[in-house]
């Protein structure tokens, strides 16, 4: 009798699924894709207000480590009572040196120490290191006894 008791106990006691007698039930995988994560990106931008900033060619992100996060051709949107700014697109990661000549007009005080330092560590990139060439050189020949 003992040994039915046990049976019965292990039977119908437990709620374990792996147990002898207890219900199979199927695991439900749940599968989260980017997609979704777009959804709800753009639906909360959508309740923000964000409108769209047209004809803005590049974005560029000055880092403090020296580095430009470039975004050529991005989607702006913007919702300035928010205080929300959303640039979207491909993105490189570039050095200061890799943008500088067009880029010297978007460059703040921070940049522009950051431009003395590189502009230092190129040879010759002092002024007054001692460069004689731009000056105007000396005449040597009388060029109107040239022409006579």
């Amino acid at each position: 009798m003992a040994a039915r008791e046990r049976m019965i106990a292990r039977r119908f006691g437990g709620a374990n699924a792996t147990r002898t007698g207890g219900v199979r039930r199927k695991k439900k995988n749940v599968h989260k894709t980017a997609t979704s994560d777009d959804k709800k990106l753009t639906t909360t931008l959508k309740r923000i207000g964000v409108t769209n900033i047209p004809a803005i060619e590049e974005v560029n992100m000055f880092k403090n480590d020296g580095e430009v996060i470039h975004f050529v051709g991005p989607k702006v949107q913007a919702s300035v009572g928010a205080n929300t700014y959303v640039v979207s697109g491909q993105s490189e990661t570039k050095k200061l040196q890799d943008l500088l000549p067009g880029i010297i007009n978007e460059l703040g005080q921070e940049n522009l120490d950051q431009l003395k330092e590189i502009a230092g560590n190129f040879p010759g990139g002092e002024a007054g290191a001692g460069d004689d060439e731009d000056d105007v050189p000396d005449l040597v020949e009388n060029f109107e006894e040239a022409s006579k």
